[in-house]
């Protein structure tokens, strides 16, 4: 007869319409058995990635104290050896690289404007600098000689116009014979067009009877380029055409056109060594001439320096008795303001 069956599922009766297996009304019970439940799955989350390394101390008070010292070359090369050294902080170290060299290409921009500011603001007879340079010997016994040497150099540098102002004497004697008596003075000024590029003029008077003239002027004008410009090396090299008026000795005076070419080196070849390097050379018709000085400059006590200078002079239409090629060596001293 109908009659009901329970389904007993997970403990729970849920009725379910069928016909019963047995008589009588009572209900039959199936038990369904569940599987047992799986455990839980535990998840552990990815252990956190390590801390980046951090730069020493040690490192950052060395790379600051490069950078205190005001010296570039200094900083860069400190810089340098922190990064191989500490690999794993080269970051650290090229960020604060970087930051410096903002802040230092801020201080030289703001230092250049000001002194540009105020050049603009000087007068004429402001912001010259120059040397003065000079010497003396005395020999007495089987010969009396008696040298004397002296030369001033004057320049003022403007935004545009560079003026220079050079003079300078020589004189020797023996025995109470005069073997050397040469003069010369010289001016020039520059205007620079571009950044390695100018125009100049000079004016030029020279002295020197044992070479031929009593006097000789020349007044010209060319080019000029600055071949080599660092902080250690400057090479500055001009050509141009030239008017010479010469005055001779044993001849009349005759007006010329010439060539002129020149270099002028300085080379610093340590904090208290310089080198120089300035020669010219005149071609013209008939005569040519060179004069060339190699100096040698020691740094002694503040603005005063030791120099060694070999000049030398050639003259194609010196007299004679003379020697076309002159030579003189000499140890001064130098005042530089």
């Amino acid at each position: 007869m109908p009659g009901r069956m329970l389904i007993a599922i997970l403990g729970a009766a849920v009725p379910v319409t069928g016909t019963a297996h047995a008589a009588g009304d009572a209900p039959t019970v199936v038990i369904i058995v569940a599987p047992p439940t799986a455990p839980p799955l535990l998840l552990t989350p990815p252990a956190p990635p390590p801390e980046p390394p951090v730069l020493t101390e040690a490192v950052r008070a060395v790379i600051q104290a490069a950078i205190d010292s005001g010296d570039p070359a200094a900083v860069a090369a400190v810089i340098k050896f922190a990064k191989q050294t500490n690999p794993d902080t080269a970051s650290q170290i090229e960020a604060i690289n970087q930051d410096y060299l903002t802040k230092l290409a801020a201080k030289r921009a703001r230092e250049e404007r000001e002194r540009r500011e105020m050049v603009a603001a000087a007068g004429p007879l402001e912001l010259w600098k120059g040397e003065i340079e000079g010497g003396a010997s005395r020999s007495t016994g089987n010969s009396d000689n008696l040298g004397i040497y002296g030369a001033v150099k004057l320049a003022r540098d403007g935004l545009r116009w560079r003026h220079s102002i050079a003079a300078r004497l020589d004189h020797q004697e023996s025995n109470d014979v005069t073997t050397t008596e040469r003069s010369s003075l010289a001016w020039q000024s520059r205007y620079k067009s571009r950044d390695h590029l100018y125009a100049y003029g000079l004016l030029q008077y020279e002295h020197d009877q044992f070479l031929g003239y009593s006097s000789r002027y020349s007044a010209g004008g060319g080019i000029g380029y600055g071949a080599i410009a660092t902080p250690k090396v400057q090479l500055d090299l001009e050509g141009g055409p030239v008017v010479r008026y010469a005055d001779y000795v044993a001849g009349p005076s005759e007006t010329a056109i010439a060539a002129r070419a020149s270099l002028g080196l300085r080379w610093t070849l340590s904090p208290t060594l310089k080198l120089g390097q300035d020669a010219a050379v005149y071609l013209e018709q008939g005569n040519n001439n060179m004069v060339a000085t190699t100096s040698l400059d020691a740094k002694l006590i503040g603005p005063l320096k030791a120099r060694l200078s070999y000049n030398v002079q050639y003259e194609k239409n010196a007299p004679a008795e003379r020697d076309p090629l002159d030579t003189l060596s000499r140890a001064t001293l130098v005042y530089s303001f």
